[in-house]
């Protein structure tokens, strides 16, 4: 074990802050340790987790994300957005449409600049899949929407749908801003329904083009935005004909706002990237 100064630079896609690092010519070791000791907002940097931004052989370059908690994610549509901001003004990469390696696949990236800045990205998310074994979730149904569950000894009307993260929806007639996330939010993410855990999606419908929502992230408790999270609800929605297809939705969430669309290519994710600060923090390798 030796000490080590790492390079780190602090981003946000509409409140959903990772710190992210350049592993292009160092190879970090005891990355969930890693990511659970800068995470913390009171002993470390502080953040919803950590991305580690790489070489690739089949892409522009290649994100790896890790929770608060140190367990490995598959996917966020929020960081990845700020991957493509990063490779793009550090010259890795001088595209405006460019692919992201992710866990759960390559993503496609157009990145729109303003002065040699990236304000905002949009991705392609891919099709969510509403397959209760491929989520996954523990069901006589074979998908799960508009299905009664219990929690503690609330009933929930919930759906459920994978962006390569799973998530259960609940739709709500009342106010979300007044919800005790934490106390529920638990009961969610460790209910024996879910093997692999679950980000958990509150949500308010507002009009035929505006939705608000508040997440529970496992691994990370409530975060400010879910970029995969944003896309399971519409894609749901769409599915329960609350919503329509084709059409941008306006995602309000607690750190900004995301606008989705379900075409029948898949999912489309607009937002911001956001760079805080970069710096240097001496860590144990």
């Amino acid at each position: 074990m030796q000490k080590e100064m790492l390079h780190f630079i602090k981003m946000h896609g509409c409140g959903n802050d990772y710190i992210y690092l350049p592993c292009f010519d160092q190879k970090l070791t005891n990355i969930d340790k890693l990511a659970y000791q800068l995470s913390d907002r009171h002993k470390g940097i502080g953040g919803d987790g950590i991305v580690c931004i790489e070489k690739s052989d089949v892409a522009d370059a290649r994100m790896r994300m890790f929770n608060a908690d140190g367990s490995e994610g598959a996917m966020c549509g929020n960081a990845i957005r700020c991957v493509g901001k990063y490779v793009y003004e550090h010259h890795i990469c001088d595209k405006q449409d460019i692919t992201i390696e992710t866990k759960s696949g390559i993503k496609k990236l157009h990145l729109h600049i303003q002065d040699q800045q990236v304000t905002s990205v949009t991705v392609e998310m891919g099709k969510p899949c509403f397959e209760a074994e491929k989520i996954p979730v523990i069901s006589t149904k074979k998908i799960i929407l508009d299905e009664p569950m219990k929690i503690q000894n609330e009933t929930y009307t919930v759906s459920c749908v994978s962006m390569g993260n799973p998530h259960a929806i609940i739709f709500m007639h009342q106010d979300i801003h007044d919800l005790p996330l934490k106390k529920i939010g638990p009961f969610f993410e460790y209910h024996t329904s879910f093997p692999n855990r679950i980000n958990t999606e509150f949500v308010q419908i507002i009009d035929d083009h505006t939705i608000c929502m508040r997440v529970w992230e496992r691994g990370s408790g409530e975060t400010q935005a879910c970029g995969t999270g944003a896309c399971a609800v519409v894609a749901a929605a769409v599915r329960t004909h609350r919503l329509e297809k084709n059409k941008e939705i306006e995602v309000r969430l607690t750190g900004g706002r995301l606008y989705i669309t379900d075409t029948s290519e898949g999912m489309l994710m607009r937002g911001d990237c956001v760079e805080v600060f970069e710096g240097k923090m001496e860590v144990t390798v």
